[in-house]
């Protein structure tokens, strides 16, 4: 995350952490939702929405396929 950080900045650095849910030891306190920035997390899920709705459907096909 520091890498990241100097590479980009600190905000790209804590999506980073908050999408990873990186909470090993971390630089910033962004690894969850739950103490992650409100707005950072309503930006990481805006941004994922388009790779979360397409897991949900491919999740709903395979739920249909089982169920026959």
């Amino acid at each position: 995350m520091t890498l990241a950080a100097a590479l980009a900045d600190e905000e790209t650095a804590r999506r980073i952490q908050l999408v990873l849910e990186y909470d090993r030891q971390p630089p910033f306190d962004s690894g969850a939702p739950e103490r992650a920035d409100k707005t950072k997390v309503q930006d990481v899920l805006a941004r994922r929405s388009p790779l979360i709705a397409m897991a949900k459907a491919q999740a709903e096909q395979a739920r249909a396929r089982l169920a026959l």
